[in-house]
């Protein structure tokens, strides 16, 4: 049956349909036009049109300032703002560009243009940063006058101003100050490593340029200014040091060019290493795509015919081996700047580039030039192809071991895991338990209809930077595949969830430091390995208590076993004893040092029974794949310190220690 609220008809009609004007859309739902953790992308669609000016060979240095009030500024040296009346609309063109959404100076292509290749492509980036800001202000100078306008919420605050430049003043740019508005983002706090990784990745893709930031709060100065480009860039973020020296190359179409407009193309910085993660970043016009597309498809397609090629031509593969192109890409390290005319990109923060394109672009380009070094350097390219077909064999090996494993009902399943008798993967529920001893409690207490119940032995291995083919080298990894009936997978692979037995994959941790530390690993496992199931909602954390309470009879209440997860639980639950009467002291708290420390009964009332126990979902946030991505990365990557520090303290105030 179905339940419908009663309204009153005449309710809707013509006046309900209500249009949002000016910079009204974006303040009320930020989060299409922006990221919402910081303020870090409003300030980045500032800093992208300075960057478009040195792009557009205008601009030799830019400076960000933190000033010491919360503001935030970006000053260049570019053309500066045309501050005249615009033809059609009669208002200013500073006033236009930060008011209206759609207006912007990087519509128009072509010989008069004024820009050929940006960043800034749909008109909203710099609305969007006044639209979410409590102040901005902005200072062009051009033609030998000074414009000045200023904006509160969105709106004019202090019409355009000009004046004529006085001596000593700069003769061209523009500076663009604002202050954040806070009630549109989680947190003030710009994420500092991404943001001068940003700062610093501007000043490798422009060659020349030199990029500077000034911190008024901790009275620092830093900047960068990059001639080697991308090929020191990539050496001094490499794991491991490189087989051969890295890679280089860049290819631009020239006029008269049948497939690709004039200046489209790519700069590219290629390393190959045995040991560590891979290094792959991405840029379109300067913006960085963290979340990749379409353009890294082309240099992964272009790398992977030019070794196939190499590899066909000195017939080097075994027989019964078939290359693929993430065996390819297994040992390979890159930076790459593509340049697109009319790029398209998914939303407007421009995480991942989608024009169809730019694979065919990229591609064309990198494979020729691959191809040559490989037939002049005979020897790095059998290196090259040995890595490749090493990683083949070893992912049809673990292919191979899966699918034997799967070939009968008896030997699908690891020893250790107790199943459920239910067929239904709606309702199934597997357990992953913390140790042998919880293991038996779980066991005990589990409903054997629905749940099944895996132990594991010690902490799972931090499985963020090894390869996909390497990870049945570890003995509960492979039980825990096997036993969910999904292989690992990327995010972007097509991935069959027909063999998947569970509808609730449930992590069961102890409740104290060690325990998190387990909820961690395994987090990473299936973010990184299984994203799919993460993405489908299948991955939950059981919330075990960490303290019981025995609390008296009162009153009408008989005596009672009260649970608390942590501390602040704990307290509320003393609270309310004292609020019925129970004397000080009348009570008994234990504290549980593990799972394996409740019996049956108490892990079915507390953490098992689907009617009493608390299961966290595990949901991707807003931003998706890519921001949580980097955040793993920072805490569980090897050569991370300095960004754990970091967080650690930005954001230490807000762990709880269990001492």
């Amino acid at each position: 049956m179905v339940t419908r609220l009663s309204h009153d008809a005449s309710a809707y009609s013509e006046a309900s349909i209500h249009i949002l004007k000016g910079l009204e859309p974006v303040r009320q739902r930020p989060g299409m036009y922006t990221r919402t953790d910081s303020p870090l992308h409003i300030v980045q669609e500032v800093l992208d049109n300075a960057a478009d000016e040195a792009l557009a060979g205008f601009c030799k240095k830019i400076v960000v300032t933190l000033h010491a009030d919360g503001a935030i500024s970006v000053e260049d040296d570019g053309r500066g703002i045309p501050c005249g009346l615009h033809p059609q609309e009669q208002a200013p063109v500073l006033e236009l560009v930060f008011t209206r959404l759609h207006a912007g100076g990087k519509f128009a292509k072509g010989k008069d243009a004024a820009y050929n290749f940006s960043g800034g492509l749909h008109g909203v980036g710099v609305a969007v940063t006044n639209a979410l800001s409590q102040r901005l202000e902005v200072t062009s100078h051009r033609d030998g006058k000074v414009g000045f306008i200023a904006f509160e919420g969105g709106y004019v605050a202090e019409p355009l101003q000009l004046r004529q430049r006085t001596a000593g003043e700069r003769k061209q740019g523009t500076t663009v100050r604002l202050w954040p508005d806070a009630s549109y983002f989680d947190s003030m706090r710009l994420p500092m490593a991404e943001f001068m990784h940003l700062l610093r990745s501007k000043a490798v893709l422009l060659p020349g340029l030199c990029m500077e930031l000034v911190n008024e709060k901790k009275n620092e100065e830093q900047s960068w200014q990059y001639d080697a480009g991308l090929s020191g860039y990539l050496e001094q973020s490499l794991p491991a040091d490189p087989l051969f020296p890295v890679l280089t190359g860049q290819a631009w179409a020239e006029s008269g060019d049948e497939q690709f407009a004039e200046g489209e193309g790519a700069e590219w910085a290629l390393a190959f290493t045995e040991e560590g993660a891979p290094v792959r970043e991405s840029f379109v016009n300067l913006i960085p795509t963290t979340a990749g597309g379409t353009h890294d498809s082309g240099l992964r397609d272009g790398l992977f015919q030019a070794l196939k090629n190499f590899i066909d031509m000195h017939a080097l593969l075994p027989k019964g081996v078939k290359l693929m192109s993430e065996d390819v890409l297994a040992h390979a390290s890159y930076v790459l700047s593509a340049r697109v005319l009319d790029p398209q990109f998914q939303g407007q923060i421009k995480e991942r580039l989608n024009s169809r394109s730019a694979v065919r672009l990229v591609s064309s380009f990198v494979q020729p030039a691959l191809e040559l070094w490989l037939g002049t350097h005979v020897e790095e390219g059998r290196k090259l192809a040995e890595l490749a077909i090493n990683a083949a064999q070893s992912r049809q090996r673990a292919r191979r071991k899966i699918k034997k494993r799967k070939s009968s009902n008896v030997a699908v399943l690891p020893g250790k895991l107790t199943d459920c008798q239910s067929h239904d993967t709606r309702v199934n529920e597997l357990f992953l338990v913390e140790g042998d001893s919880a293991g038996g409690s779980a066991k005990m207490g589990r409903d054997k209809e629905t749940q099944a119940i895996l132990p594991l032995r010690g902490k799972v291995l931090n499985t963020w930077e090894v390869e996909r083919d390497r990870l049945f080298a570890n003995a509960e990894i492979h039980d825990i595949s096997v036993a969910i009936g999904v292989d690992p997978h990327g995010p972007a692979d097509a991935v069959d969830l027909d063999g998947l037995r569970y509808g609730k994959i449930c992590i069961l941790s102890d409740a104290d430091v060690d325990g998190a530390h387990i909820q961690v690993l395994l987090l990473t496992l299936f973010f990184r390995h299984f994203p799919r199931l993460v993405e489908a909602g299948h991955i939950y954390v059981a919330q075990p208590p960490l303290f019981r309470v025995d609390a008296p009879a009162r009153g009408k209440k008989p005596a009672t076993k009260l649970y608390a997860l942590d501390e602040r639980e704990l307290g509320a639950i003393l609270a309310k004893l004292r609020k019925d009467g129970v004397a000080e002291g009348k009570w008994n708290i234990s504290r549980f040092k593990g799972l394996g420390e409740m019996n049956a009964e108490q892990l079915w009332e507390t953490t098992l029974n689907p009617d009493t126990r608390r299961l966290l979902p595990i949901r991707l946030g807003a931003t998706g794949f890519a921001q949580t991505a980097q955040e793993l990365t920072r805490l569980m990557g090897k050569g991370e310190a300095a960004a754990r520090r970091e967080l650690m303290e930005l954001r230490g105030d807000a762990v709880a220690l269990d001492i």
